[in-house]
């Protein structure tokens, strides 16, 4: 029996978005090496194979990952001392980087251990989806009342942010509020009562601003976040400066047209596009393959989102449903950033695009992401091809053999 059950999961796992998965992290792994073969030689002394060699060993540790959520039943996540860990976990790496953290490009994000780097707001990311989802799910029926501990999920959400944004890390901040409002509205929280406490703490912040704009705004509207707007309103007057990055960028694009100039055979990587194989991928992507290249992985990348989303709408418990609602958003919104900063819609904000981009932690922790949405929606085809078959049900409870 043990053994039909375990074929029934088998045949209920999601394998187009697993496909999905595999085959954008394989790209983002080409496309690394071709974007950073130059530059590692040129630049940073290493051999031409230098990043893609780590980005191969985080590519498999990231599919271990990936395969690890896909088979721990996602409701383990929803365990009240795994929720505690995790909520207390969160801010207290995020307070610990901020105190102890390795600073690069003005911001302190990292925790460098030798010639390892992990960044705790990536953690926090996931972490966020899986206390909310938790909480709100817990909270269904009372969600329509004025409860006060219908808020404390807001204030507990206000904190990460403020802890992130400090760093100063704005794009992952703005990630992590579109996150955490997406799934606090899917919850079914009274939008009026969200509203009102938007407001009270807007005013609260400006009230108490005196204290702490003088030393946070020296980070906010550092000469180099206020020279990243100035090239964002008008790139070519600062084409020598600030703007020389965006305008790389979209020479780069311009450079690809339909079909590109052939897999590495890009010229703006030769030190001409900065973060070439980190924020700046996409552009090298559309040099070298063209329209048809871009289409491919921003494909995959919406196929994955409206999946997720698709999941989201299907499953029949509050706490996957909202699971699969954040890690969609999660992967949709920073999809948005990036490519809005490499086509100039919106500033550059320095976030990676997901699983193509160069970078260990966002690259683990998002297949683990997408590992639990494989594994929601397994639940959600396992549920709808056998459970709503009584005999099966009746047979797989005497047998103990129920999820």
């Amino acid at each position: 029996m043990e053994q039909r059950l375990w074929k029934k999961i088998v045949k209920c796992y999601d394998y187009p978005l697993i496909a999905a998965v595999v085959m954008l992290s394989l790209f983002g792994l080409i496309m690394v090496y071709s974007a950073s073969m130059v530059t590692a030689v040129t630049i940073f002394g290493v051999s031409s194979d230098y990043f893609y060699e780590r980005q191969k060993l985080w590519v498999i540790v990231g599919l271990a990952a990936f395969a690890a959520m896909m088979m721990i039943p996602y409701k383990v996540w929803r365990n009240d001392r795994l929720v505690k860990l995790v909520f207390f976990a969160s801010p207290l790496l995020l307070v610990a980087v901020a105190l102890f953290g390795h600073t690069s490009n003005n911001a302190t994000s990292w925790f460098r251990i030798g010639g390892m780097s992990f960044q705790p707001a990536e953690l926090a990311k996931l972490a966020l989806i899986l206390y909310l989802s938790a909480a709100f799910a817990n909270k269904r029926k009372r969600l329509a009342e004025p409860v006060k501990s219908n808020l404390f999920p807001i204030y507990y959400t206000l904190l990460i942010c403020f802890l992130i944004a400090i760093q100063p890390d704005f794009g992952t901040a703005a990630i992590v509020f579109v996150i955490a409002l997406c799934v606090i509205v899917s919850s079914g929280l009274r939008l009026g009562l969200l509203l009102k406490q938007m407001l009270f703490f807007s005013l609260l912040a400006f009230a108490v601003s005196p204290f702490w704009l003088p030393a946070v705004g020296k980070k906010i509207f550092s000469p180099e976040r206020m020279g990243r707007l100035y090239s964002y309103l008008d790139p070519f007057q600062y084409a020598e400066t600030d703007g020389y990055q965006l305008i790389s960028s979209y020479v780069a694009i311009g450079l690809g047209g339909l079909k590109g100039v052939g897999l590495g055979k890009g010229v703006q990587k030769y030190g001409y596009l900065p973060e070439a194989h980190t924020d700046f991928i996409m552009a090298v992507v559309a040099e070298e393959l063209g329209l048809i290249g871009v289409t491919f992985a921003l494909g995959l990348l919406a196929f994955i989102v409206l999946r997720g989303l698709w999941i989201a709408r299907r499953s029949s418990d509050a706490f996957g449903s909202l699971l699969a609602i954040g890690i969609s958003v999660m992967i949709g919104f920073q999809t948005f950033i990036n490519i809005g900063g490499v086509t100039g819609l919106i500033p550059i904000t320095g976030v990676p695009l997901p699983l193509v981009s160069y970078g260990g932690t966002s690259l683990v922790l998002t297949m683990a992401s997408l590992g639990l949405l494989v594994n929601i929606s397994m639940f959600v085809n396992y549920e709808q091809r056998y459970r709503n078959n009584e005999r099966t049900i009746h047979s797989e409870q005497k047998r103990g053999l129920t999820f």
